[in-house]
């Protein structure tokens, strides 16, 4: 069993509008999740000073993050970052540059679990459905261009409302997208934004939103979880 997460911390800025990176690290703790994928770490202009510090991570929290060293004080890249368990082996990291009118990007990382491999991608697409389609597209057309076929487990905010189609109909062709619930806005959810797709070799076990008191506070996202069984052997 493997769990992943995917969470938009807002700049840590929660619902009852504090900036708090303690309280982000507290859901953390609460998810408990081998991996996390997170979107808008840093603040959107200047620097991109990253909102949850890596020394705070590391100190406080079970992660560490992946760095992928684009600005000294930011932990990702426009604004998505990824955290694993402390002990799981980072293999490869890159960057994944998609088209946008706004500042977007993904973020890539090969993991070594036990015997196995597995590759995740954190991403924050568009408002824009034109947009979100051709970031879609391009995200599959670079992991199809990559060698080797690892399980793959594609995670973040995708910014759409509807339940089906768009960008959602460019990963279901190769993949399976999971929704687990709805996410969005963490004081009273309707809508399903944040999801997690995978590899179709990847087997779904369970799948939801997190909801606590620190949850209904830390953002105007709720973090959504899946317990996956990976490929065995598959490094």
């Amino acid at each position: 069993m493997f769990k992943v997460a995917s969470y938009n911390i807002r700049k840590s800025l929660g619902t009852d509008r504090q900036r708090r990176p303690d309280r982000i690290m507290g859901i953390l703790a609460e998810i408990n999740a081998d991996v996390v994928a997170l979107q808008e770490v840093d603040r959107r202009f200047g620097q991109r000073v990253s909102t949850l510090s890596a020394d705070a991570i590391i100190d406080n929290t079970a992660y560490l993050p992946v760095r992928f060293g684009i600005r000294e004080q930011s932990l990702g890249w426009h604004g998505n970052a990824l955290l694993v368990r402390k002990g799981i082996e980072v293999v490869n990291q890159q960057l994944v540059e998609i088209p946008a009118f706004e500042p977007r990007g993904a973020v890539l990382a090969d993991l070594r679990i036990g015997d196995s491999l597995v590759r995740i991608v954190g991403m924050h697409l568009g408002l824009m459905g034109s947009s979100r389609l051709k970031q879609a597209q391009a995200i599959v057309a670079y992991l199809e261009k990559l060698e080797g076929k690892v399980p793959t487990i594609i995670m973040g905010d995708l910014n759409q409302w509807a339940p089906d189609g768009g960008c959602l109909a460019q990963f279901a062709r190769h993949h399976q997208v999971i929704a687990p619930g709805r996410s969005f806005h963490s004081r009273r959810p309707m809508l399903e934004l944040d999801r997690i797709i995978t590899s179709r070799d990847i087997r779904l076990e369970t799948a939801g939103v997190h909801h606590s008191a620190l949850s209904r506070l830390g953002s105007d996202h709720l973090p959504v979880w899946a317990n996956l069984h990976l490929p065995e052997r598959s490094a």
